[in-house]
Order: C-alpha cells, then structure tokens, then sequence
C-alpha cells in the first residue's frame, strides 16, 4: 500500500478507530456497529456521511491488510472487533497521532482548530507545540500546507494518506438546520452531542454483549 491510497472510507475508519481509542477506552476495541455509528456521527465529522455495514466493514477489513487495524475477538463476545495499529504502521506517537485523526476526520484545519480539538486526546501545550507536530508530520509526507481559507489568518494543514475518491454522498442536512457559515456549530454543542452519542453507543456495545 502507498500511504496516498488510502479511500475516503479508510480514512474515516482509521480517524475513528484513532479516535475511539483516546476518547472511549472503556468500549475499545470498537464492534463494526460501533465503528459504524462513529463513522456515521453528525458532529466531529467533515464531511457528514452515511456508511453502510457493508462499506465499513470492507474499508477495516482492508486497513488490517495495509497493517495498520487488526481484527480482535472480545473476552465476553463472539462478535469480532476492530483496534487500530497506527503508532507501529504509520511510526506516529500519540500527539502526533491525535493531529492526524482531526485531519482525517474534519479535513483541513487551522493550528488553531487544531489545538482546541485535539484536547481530548492528546493535549497540546501551546500553537508552538501544534506548530512542532505539523512539521514532523509534514517532513514524514503525512501532511501538508493546505493555504487559508477566505477571511482566516492561520493557513490550514491537510492530511496526505488519500484523496476524496470513494466518499459517496454525504447524509443530506437535517431539515431546518441550512448549511453555509450562518449554520456553523457551535462547538460547545457539538461536544456535548458527540458525548450523548458516544454514551448511547457505549450502552448499545454493553447490551450486544449481554445478549451474545
């Protein structure tokens, strides 16, 4: 695999097995419907979108032959779950790797985006720290200098480990929330909405394994 094939798909999967593991240890490894609905959540995601089982399962299925995920059993379940290998397939350390999962999950972003959502996972101290992370990142071909966007003055990073090809559709608005910046969340919101989804996919894992 070159680092630059990876699908639209993949990228999603990994960002959320990258994800899940720092912020949602307790439910770690994820179960394909966990993947699924981290996949598929409507905050902390850019772009939105609607992955099927099918579409989930093939693009972790092809991550542990990249050798970068691998499959693992539960000690309470028969179902068959999902870790990623990034620290050992990539060679990243967990800052680093709390950078890249914004990338590949929200799509370019500013230092400062950066900074504030990486804290959950793995804090950064200051722009400077942010600004240290992207240069290693950067000289290791994982990431680039992606320019600004109208009215910002922090130029933005963008990841490296594949294009848009494969990423369908995205899940259409909800009805009566328009798109454009008018519409931008509020990022207080967005965290407490991510928090009660994680929560209602950590009862969903307890209760699968109570009935297997």
């Amino acid at each position: 695999m070159h680092i630059a094939d990876l699908t639209a798909p993949e990228q999603r999967v990994l960002g959320c097995l990258i994800e899940k593991r720092f912020t949602t240890p307790d439910q770690y490894p994820l179960t394909l419907n966990a993947l699924r609905l981290a996949c598929n959540q409507s905050t902390n995601r850019d772009p939105v979108v609607d992955y099927d089982e099918h579409t989930v399962r093939e693009a972790a299925d092809r991550l542990t032959q990249y050798g970068v995920a691998r499959m693992v059993s539960g000690h309470s379940s028969r179902a068959i779950k999902y870790r990623h290998l990034a620290e050992e397939g990539l060679g990243l350390r967990g800052e680093q790797l709390a950078v890249l999962c914004v990338l590949l999950l929200r799509g370019p972003q500013t230092p400062g985006e950066l900074k504030q959502r990486t804290e959950r996972m793995s804090a950064l101290p200051s722009l400077a720290a942010v600004d240290e992370v992207l240069r290693t990142l950067i000289d290791r071909d994982f990431v680039r200098r992606a320019g600004r966007h109208p009215g910002q003055k922090e130029d933005r990073f963008e990841q490296l480990l594949g294009g848009d090809d494969g990423a369908g559709p995205p899940a259409p608005p909800a009805a009566g929330h328009p798109q454009g910046p008018a519409a931008a969340d509020s990022d207080g919101l967005q965290e407490r909405v991510g928090a009660l989804e994680q929560r209602v996919a950590r009862l969903e894992a307890e209760l699968r394994a109570l009935i297997d």
